[in-house]
């Protein structure tokens, strides 16, 4: 694979991974605050963003996780924070349980892959439609409601060149949508809680409608050999904490660097 990333800052290193029809942008305005005391690696996981594509090749969380090895191999990344959001946070689990040796740290900030009370999404996402799919604005605002406590107001040229993504990207978006509907995937990170054994943080937003605050309830209960556990709620957001909250989000992630 062909990876595209940020690099930046000069300190101890954090890798923030990004979620599902998401990119390493997402990560800038917490990357902002962070660079200035940390080495941060930001790329676009393969399949999304700038980094490589191939349609048929498969891109769930065990795919993903195995190509994260060979980039941070390229890189030389050892003794760094792992930090995913979403579809990223299951991927930094399992890479993170594969691979301790690299990994100093984790951070699963409102994460997929664990155990959790089934709500709304989940129903729909395990009845195999797609809620991330939509072909107009009416759809836009459903689809960005369910990730956002308060859908972004964008002109509606913008909105445009969103919808006509989706459209272009469908086949992808659905092929690895219906990858990530099997229990192999969506409790990826659950099956694998016993086998962390570093410092580990759970990051939610208490209103999140994707991955439901419950999840951290099995992240807690899971970790048996975990050498420390922490957990924060963000209240005032949604799905999306590095954009809803990113001054939280980078404070939060200081406080965990610094207290180990």
């Amino acid at each position: 694979a062909h990876w595209s990333y940020y690099e930046g800052g000069e300190g101890p290193t954090l890798v923030l991974l990004h979620g599902y029809d998401s990119n390493k942008a997402v990560w800038l305005k917490v990357a902002a605050q962070l660079s200035p005391h940390f080495h941060l690696v930001i790329p676009d996981l393969p399949g999304w963003g700038d980094s490589s594509r191939d349609p048929a090749a498969d891109y769930d969380i065990d795919t993903q996780a195995a190509r994260l090895d060979g980039f941070m191999q390229a890189l030389g990344l050892r003794n760094v924070t792992l930090v995913g959001h979403s579809m990223g946070g299951a991927i930094a689990g399992v890479y993170a349980a594969e691979h301790p040796e690299r990994i100093n740290r984790l951070v699963l900030v409102d994460s997929f892959g664990l155990k959790q009370k089934e709500n709304a999404f989940a129903r729909e996402a395990l009845a195999g439609t797609n809620p991330f799919d939509y072909d107009d604005r009416a759809g836009f605002q459903r689809a960005f409601a369910l990730a956002f406590e308060k859908v972004p107001d964008l002109p509606g040229r913008f909105i445009d060149v969103f919808i006509a993504r989706n459209k272009r990207d469908r086949a992808f978006l659905d092929k690895v949508f219906n990858e990530l509907r099997q229990p192999s995937q969506y409790l990826s990170v659950q099956r694998r809680l016993d086998q962390l054994t570093m410092p580990v943080m759970g990051l939610w937003c208490a209103g999140d409608k994707i991955s439901d605050i419950s999840a951290m309830d099995s992240l807690r209960d899971g970790l048996v050999h975990a050498s420390a556990i922490s957990s924060t709620t963000l209240v005032g957001c949604n799905h999306m904490p590095m954009l809803e909250k990113p001054t939280q989000t980078a404070q939060v992630l200081t406080a965990f660097e610094l207290s180990h």
